[in-house]
Order: structure tokens, then C-alpha cells, then sequence
């Protein structure tokens, strides 16, 4: 047997070292996201850490690097305004989870398909109302001299906007729709043929859902939980213009301490306080990535 050697074509070869050769300067397209980003990003975190960690002496003038700050942010009224907001975040994103879910099921399974994008369209307008409109318009229909709550009687039921539960009502408007945005992507990864195998074994809607579609959606249920969670521990505007300062909430306390309505030269507190919430913001992040690769595997 002989080999039969063919010479290769010029062009092919040139063609495959064109493929081989890295891009030198492919990176130089990424060089205004990477600015923007130092410019948004960067500049405001170091402006907060060094705020954070620096106290200015009063007579002198004279500046110094301390944790006394950061010791105060976790004392007396900011803690209890950080717990607060703890405790507003994590029961209003519970009921919104709880709330949601049934709602993005009958949207995704309804057969009417105008009216779930009209439903998912409302979804992603009212996840973005908030602030001083959405208070605004709590207050003229459930507040003290509300529509709703002269039409009802509210008042001498003991109904009061302006409490914690009040406040977590006004959450609800914008965590609920944020959830079912969140989840529904997932339930339409359910499959047709899980439900039907559970049937076809004699399970029940019930056994279906406790043994096979919860354990696929718990991931997506807990990152979407984790997301309504810091949505809530961010806002600011909804309940300064609803509660100002009778509901402890640490992005209050934030604003007080910036313009002194309750002690003069806090500043730097605030951005320590600032600090603490980009770290509880960092780990509610490393909580709900993981989550979300993993629900995106199960429903691939």
C-alpha cells in the first residue's frame, strides 16, 4: 500500500490560522463598561468604606482611621433600626412568595395567552412603582381619612396604616408582582410528562406537587424568596413618605444621620451603616446565585 500525500490548499491553511490567533484587542471593547462601572461603582464604595472607618476630630479638624463607626452602627437605635428592617423584609417577602406563587400557576396555566402577557406586563410596571406615588396612593385610599377606610369603617376595626403591617401591605404591592415575574420562568420548566407519570402512579394533584414539583422549584422558591427579601431591605422612599421616623428602618436612619435631624456630624455613621447593608446585600447575593444555577440545571 503507497500514501497518498496531497498538498494542502494555501487558503485553508491561512483560514486556520486566522482562527488559532487570539484577539489582541478584543478587550479594548469592554474598556467603557469596565469605566462606567469604576465611575458608578467604584468611586461611591471607596468613598464609603474610607467615610466608614474615618472619624474627623471636631477642635482640630484632624482626621484618623477607627472602627467607631462601625461600632455604633450595631448599638442601640441603629441596631434595632438594621433588626427592623430585618424583620419588615423578611415577613413582607414571605407573604409575597407564599402570595405569588399561586398566581404565576394560574397564569402559566391559563389558556387565554392575552391574558397572561397582560398579566406578566402589569407584573413588571407595578415591581418598578414604588416610592412616593405608591405611598400616595395608599394613603388617599386606605389611610387615616382614606376612601376605603371611611366607606369601611376601617378606623374602628383598629385598622392603622401607618404600623408595621401597614407598611408590609404597601410592600406587598411590589413584591408580588416581582415574584411572580421571578417564578414563572420556572414553572413554565415544569414539565407536562412529570405531572402525567405522577398520575399514571396514582398520585394525587396534591402528592405531585409536595413530592416533585416543589423539591424541582425549591431553588428557584428560595432565590426568588432571597430577591423580594433585598428588594424590600433597600427601599427607602415608600416608607419615609409614609412612617418617616415612627417605624425603625435602617435606610431612615441612614437619612437622618446624612442631614442631621437627629444629631449633627453622623455622616460618617451613615456610611457605615451604608457598609453594613452592602454587606447584608452581598450575602443575600451569594445566597441566591448558587440557587439560581441550580434551578436553572433542574429545569434545563
Amino acid at each position: 500500500m503507497t500514501a497518498v500525500v496531497t498538498e494542502a490548499d494555501p487558503a485553508l491553511v491561512a483560514a486556520a490560522s486566522v482562527k488559532r490567533r487570539p484577539r489582541r484587542g478584543g478587550w479594548l471593547a469592554v474598556v467603557p463598561l469596565l469605566a462606567f462601572v469604576a465611575l458608578a461603582f467604584g468611586l461611591p464604595a471607596v468613598a464609603m468604606l474610607n467615610g466608614a472607618f474615618t472619624v474627623k476630630d471636631p477642635a482640630t479638624g484632624a482626621t484618623s482611621y477607627t472602627t467607631a463607626n462601625m461600632t455604633a452602627s450595631v448599638q442601640g437605635a441603629y441596631l434595632t433600626a438594621m433588626l427592623g428592617s430585618v424583620k419588615l423584609s423578611a415577613v413582607a417577602a414571605g407573604l409575597a412568595a407564599v402570595l405569588g406563587l399561586p398566581l404565576a400557576q394560574a397564569v402559566v396555566t391559563s389558556r387565554f395567552p392575552a391574558l397572561r402577557e397582560a398579566v406578566l406586563t402589569a407584573s413588571g410596571v407595578l415591581a418598578n412603582f414604588g416610592g412616593v406615588p405608591l405611598a400616595f396612593a395608599f394613603v388617599a385610599t386606605l389611610g387615616n381619612s382614606g376612601v376605603l377606610t371611611r366607606q369601611l369603617g376601617l378606623t374602628d376595626k383598629g385598622w392603622d396604616l401607618y404600623s408595621f403591617w401597614g407598611l408590609v401591605i404597601v410592600y406587598l404591592y411590589f413584591l408580588i408582582p416581582l415574584m411572580v415575574l421571578t417564578i414563572t420562568p420556572a414553572l413554565d420548566g415544569l414539565r407536562v410528562q412529570w405531572r402525567e407519570a405522577a398520575q399514571n402512579n396514582g398520585a394525587t394533584g396534591l402528592q405531585y406537587w409536595l413530592h416533585v414539583a416543589l423539591p424541582v422549584l425549591a431553588p428557584s422558591l428560595l432565590g426568588g424568596l432571597v430577591l423580594l427579601f433585598g428588594s424590600a431591605f433597600a427601599a427607602y422612599a415608600t416608607a419615609a413618605a409614609m412612617v418617616g421616623s415612627s417605624i425603625p428602618l435602617v435606610t431612615l436612619q441612614i437619612a437622618d444621620a446624612i442631614s442631621g435631624n437627629v444629631l449633627v456630624g453622623q455622616e460618617n455613621v451613615a456610611l457605615a451603616l451604608s457598609l453594613d447593608m452592602v454587606l447584608i446585600a452581598g450575602l443575600v447575593m451569594a445566597v441566591y446565585l448558587p440557587l439560581q444555577r441550580r434551578s436553572a440545571r433542574w429545569l434545563a
